[in-house]
């Protein structure tokens, strides 16, 4: 029996496993399951082919939501049309020796959790569990595409051949399945800090392209390779062997994995605008997804974590003048000086930094019509806080009996309901006293492997305060439904769909170089949603008006976050601040439906050349931007508008010199010769059929 769902098919014979492939892939088991009694049914060091994963068998399926009223499919052979985002697939697997029971749901396209459950009479010791496993294509054909970051470096991606990964031993001749894998992990809680938990990979002869990301705040792992009858590919979260993990499961007990999704479309940019769709399937209902307002944060190559009521005001003033709805003071406004790093955790306002009390800032910023919003890092106590001696021992991070410290910091057990009610009593009371709407919400420290109080192992209490933390978020959002909140983590380090599908706001990076943050940008939708990317533009008044476009354009195909000594400035700068901001606001209703596309390739870290594209309906949204070492002359790919006539306006800026653009519909290529001024320099287009 076979079932169809969207474009994978779900093989159930009955003398084997549970399979999942696209079609033409490999007999990849559904399901990998490591426990301490059983392993793997062939040594290796990944998760293919485990000993429980080859015994699983069939156990029954259904199917809810609108495509099914109500339907069994156990038993008998379904076809299938794409998930409807409502539509629900449940897959029961037994394995009668172990006695462990497996559910994988498979929600709207494609959404996976699998539920492993002791129905055997002994206890089991789970080591690893995936949430779910797929067979590939043949590994020849595949190119890996995946993303490294770092601090000021976020994602940096490549294209390679899987080939280079897993090279070609000739498994035929040798009768077996390969030992090797290329595994890709993230350790503690900044889940985006080294390597992304997206990837894609493109069979270059068929065409077909698979996206994923695995949705976990903390430790997860993703693997490729190849088997005898072809590529896989398996999405985990914390295991034993990479994390410190283990689950004890008693008679009837059942331990459910973190969630993942997988996306399939034609071509690296089909697959990324499958999962670009995807994501907003994910997010929890709030009015920022329609209103998308203008966040000013005094951070950025600003005041930089020094905050005063003089400093304050004049920029207030000059940012609700640029367009600016929302204005948020960031780090600093708790703490009498500047070295305020070890001595957080109290949240009350500094008197010494606002005599006239905060009060007076947020009444300046209301009196504006902006959003008053404030900077936390509600998951740390610093090692000098008045906190550190109110909580109990058991409120925070430790092992073997110690509070961990990083960075000066101790780092809250939010399992624990003193920090929980410690952390709800900041939140409510900086919203009732101050009428806070907006918190940028920062991680600034990762305490590894996790904690062993009252857990069987450092990795399974990490992943039990990851989801507590889970847990806290929602309950702030259910007290404050039109709360925004900003996920920050030293920029871009924990920026995964755990946060995402319930925080409003991504920011991107800490990078303060304006010359080094496009890449960044230009890379953010294929890990981020455009709308909640949050990309700085810090325009300064010592910048000439080339650069000060191009900061601004780097926040503009994202969601623009704007900061940068607007009250200095000339009145010639600052109207170019406003006409930036008044074209953003004129395209961000769009933004929540477009996909990306990138007319030039992944961009490479030092290119001189970027472009990102955002397409919505017959709409092209290109951005461009030229860096030093780049000629004058550049040549687009456009294929998606080949065959058409097309208009190509300026967005931003327009009272600049003016670059030249011709639009070949054969070829769907836009060639643009710049005005050879600024070595740095940028534009926004729209792009759209000639009526």
């Amino acid at each position: 029996m076979s079932l169809a769902w969207g474009r994978f098919v779900i093989d159930t014979p009955a003398d084997g496993p549970v399979t999942m492939r696209l079609d033409g892939g490999a007999a990849q088991p559904l399901v990998e399951v490591l426990t301490a009694g059983s392993g793997r049914g062939h040594v290796s060091a990944r998760f293919s082919e485990t000993t429980i994963g080859r015994r699983f068998r069939f156990a029954g399926s259904s199917l809810s939501g609108s495509s099914a009223s109500g339907s069994s499919l156990s038993g008998s052979s379904a076809s299938g049309s794409s998930a409807s985002g409502s539509d629900q697939l449940r897959i029961r697997l037994r394995d009668g020796e172990s006695g462990l029971a497996a559910e994988v749901v498979l929600t709207g396209g494609t959404q996976v959790r699998t539920t492993i459950t002791n129905e055997g009479p002994e206890p089991v010791l789970l080591l690893g569990v995936t949430t779910c496993a797929i067979g590939l294509g043949p590994v020849d054909n595949l190119d890996l595409v995946s993303g490294d970051g770092e601090w000021l470096g976020e994602g940096r991606w490549t294209r390679r051949p899987l080939r280079e990964h897993a090279p070609d031993l000739n498994l035929r001749i040798h009768g077996q399945d390969g030992r090797g894998r290329y595994a890709v992990t993230s350790t503690g809680t900044w889940s985006t800090g080294a390597r992304q938990p997206t990837g894609v990979l493109v069979d270059r002869v068929t065409g077909t392209a698979v996206a994923w990301q695995v949705e976990h705040n903390g430790p997860w792992r993703w693997e490729t390779g190849e088997r005898l009858d072809g590529g896989y590919l398996a999405l985990t979260g914390p295991t034993d062997i990479d994390h410190q993990w283990q689950r004890p499961l008693a008679p009837g007990e059942s331990f459910t994995t973190v969630p993942a999704s997988i996306a399939v479309g034609d071509g690296l940019h089909g697959a990324v605008a499958a999962l670009t769709t995807h994501r907003r399937g994910l997010l929890r209902p709030h009015p920022d997804r329609a209103a998308l307002p203008v966040v000013f944060n005094d951070y950025m190559n600003t005041l930089m974590g020094d905050p005063t009521t003089a400093k304050l005001l004049p920029l207030i003033d000059a940012a609700a003048a640029a367009g600016a709805e929302v204005f948020c003071v960031d780090a600093g406004w708790y703490d009498n000086d500047t070295t305020w790093w070890d001595s957080v955790g109290e949240w009350q306002p500094s008197a010494g930094r606002f005599p006239g009390g905060l009060i007076e800032v947020v009444d300046r910023i209301r009196s504006h019509g902006m959003v008053p919003g404030l900077w936390l890092e509600p998951e740390v106590i610093g090692v000098r806080s008045p906190m550190a001696d109110k909580l109990p021992a058991e409120a925070f991070l430790q092992r073997g009996g110690t509070r961990l410290v990083e960075h000066g910091r101790y780092h809250l057990d939010l399992r624990h309901p003193a920090t929980v009610a410690h952390l709800d009593e900041v939140v409510d009371r900086l919203v009732e006293q101050f009428g806070v709407g907006y918190f940028k919400l920062d991680y600034n420290i990762d305490p590894g492997a996790g904690t062993d109080w009252d857990a069987p192992a450092a990795g399974a209490g990490l992943l039990d305060h990851n989801r507590a933390h889970l847990r806290w978020l929602d309950g702030i959002l259910d007290r404050h439904p039109g709360l925004i909140l900003e996920n920050c983590a030293s920029g871009g380090m924990r920026a995964d769909y755990a946060m995402l599908s319930r925080m409003q706001v991504q920011s991107t990076s800490d990078q303060q170089d304006f010359r080094r943050y496009p890449p960044i940008a230009v890379a953010a939708p294929l890990s981020i949603l455009p709308e909640q990317a949050a990309n700085w533009a810090y325009p300064q008044p010592e910048m000439s008006d080339e650069q000060i476009a191009y900061t601004m354009c780097t926040g503009m195909l994202g969601r623009l976050y704007l900061s940068g000594r607007l009250d200095a400035m000339s009145d010639g700068q600052r109207a170019l601040v406003r006409e930036g901001v008044a074209a953003f606001r004129g395209i961000r209703a769009d933004l929540a439906g477009t996909v990306p596309v990138w007319p030039l390739g992944l961009p490479g870290w030092d290119d001189p050349w970027l472009s990102l594209g955002l397409h919505h309906h017959d709409t092209t949204y290109l951005g461009i931007w030229r860096r030093a070492g780049a000629g004058t002359d550049l040549t687009l790919d456009l294929r998606h508008l080949r065959g058409q006539p097309v208009t190509v306006e300026v967005l931003y800026p327009r009272r600049l010199r003016a670059w030249a653009y011709r639009w070949e519909s054969a070829t769907g290529s836009l060639t643009v010769t710049t005005a050879d001024t600024d070595p740095y320099a940028a534009r926004i287009l729209r792009i759209r059929p000639s009526r």
